[in-house]
């Protein structure tokens, strides 16, 4: 559902910005599309290369990939609403937002004995790089949506 919203409010945000064509939705659905299959591919080859065992399938990390979107809706329309500026400061925070939300579900919580801290584990390494990727994700994808300082007129 974010996934078509998504692409839906790319369409209205280059609508407004006078760029929109009729092919750019398709465009803009193939590259988001290409992004997660990306993603997914680089957290299941992070998996294997640091030959970790987790319960997590295929369809676990699509999903847990599809998350990013809502945070790139958000940043799109506070472009649209406050500019480049709003656009960027949103964009930071729900990808710092993600990075949390994605190491916090990853990590187990096995239950310690009292006084004893956890120790770091092989996990650390696919969950360090899967806080990076989906991080960073989502700035490629919606950077056509902060309107350049220059571009925008006041004029009706």
């Amino acid at each position: 559902m974010a996934f078509i919203t998504y692409v839906l409010l790319a369409g209205m945000a280059l609508g407004i910005q006078k760029r929109f064509s009729p092919e750019v939705l398709g465009l803009c659905a193939s590259t988001a599309l290409v992004w997660v299959v990306m993603e997914v591919l680089a957290l299941l080859l992070g998996l294997y290369l640091a030959t970790v065992r987790s319960d997590l399938s295929t369809f676990h990390l699509l999903a847990y990939s599809g998350y990013k979107y809502v945070g790139m809706i958000l940043s799109v329309l506070t472009g649209l609403l406050f500019g480049s500026n709003g656009y960027y400061v949103v964009l930071a925070w729900t990808s710092s937002a993600l990075m949390y939300f994605i190491v916090s579900v990853g990590r187990p919580s096995p239950p310690l004995p009292a006084g004893r801290p956890p120790s770091p584990g092989p996990a650390s390494a696919p969950l360090s790089s899967r806080c990076a990727l989906c991080g960073r994700q989502p700035w490629a994808p919606t950077a056509w949506a902060a309107p350049s300082p220059g571009s925008v007129s006041n004029s009706t």
